[in-house]
């Protein structure tokens, strides 16, 4: 089982293309198995660069350090409970919420041969960020290099064309890129209303 997973890993990160077509009659399960794994390793490297970081903001001292002051030498610890819980349930909801929006574009491009096979291209096109997203800088490589893997998911998976593969994608990213800035621009515009009103709220003549 180590050895498929390290193989597996081998292949979506270097041979994307025959790996996926290797995994075309893969279940939901078996994807599902393959990145509970690599996420685990993610999330405990995550941890351990938490615990390593707060552990040396608080030996430094400063406002920050006085608040962690009160869990002493268990900050560090704490920290790195707090990561890996969050990284594990936000991979394990967010894989699915991201595979069923995804799966509505490549349905729209052409894509008819299932929402598993959507997920599974999610799934094991997040090899290189799961495997390389904790270290800094390296991490935007590794999201670049996620998404041009799940692009050749989707491709092979579904058999499209590399452009409907990647129009799905784009379109998936964009949508909520789109109403996420629209929203924040929103929130920007109404900044200057809100600090004229004071902490008191609207004046009354």
């Amino acid at each position: 089982m180590v050895l498929s997973i390290v193989e597996r890993i081998k292949g979506f990160l270097f041979r994307p293309s025959d790996t996926f077509d290797d995994s075309k009659d893969d279940t939901l399960g078996d994807a599902f198995k393959y990145y509970v794994v690599i996420l685990a390793i993610s999330a405990v490297l995550s941890a351990i660069i938490a615990a390593v970081a707060f552990s040396v903001i608080v030996g430094m001292g400063g406002p920050i350090a006085a608040v962690m002051m009160p869990f002493g030498a268990g900050t560090g610890a704490l920290a790195a409970i707090g990561v890996f819980g969050a990284t594990i349930a936000v991979g394990i909801i967010g894989i699915f919420i991201g595979g069923v929006w995804l799966h509505i574009w490549v349905y729209v491009v052409g894509g008819r041969n299932g929402l598993t096979q959507t997920i599974k291209a999610v799934m094991y096109g997040m090899t290189p960020s799961l495997l390389l997203g904790w270290i800094p800088i390296v991490s935007m490589i590794a999201g670049i290099w996620a998404l041009i893997v799940e692009i050749i998911g989707i491709r092979q998976l579904h058999e499209l064309s590399t452009g409907k593969a990647v129009l799905a994608v784009i379109i998936a990213i964009i949508i909520p890129a789109i109403i996420l800035g629209a929203l924040l621009a929103a929130f920007i515009a109404s900044m200057p209303g809100l600090l004229s009103q004071g902490p008191g709220g609207p004046g009354f003549g």
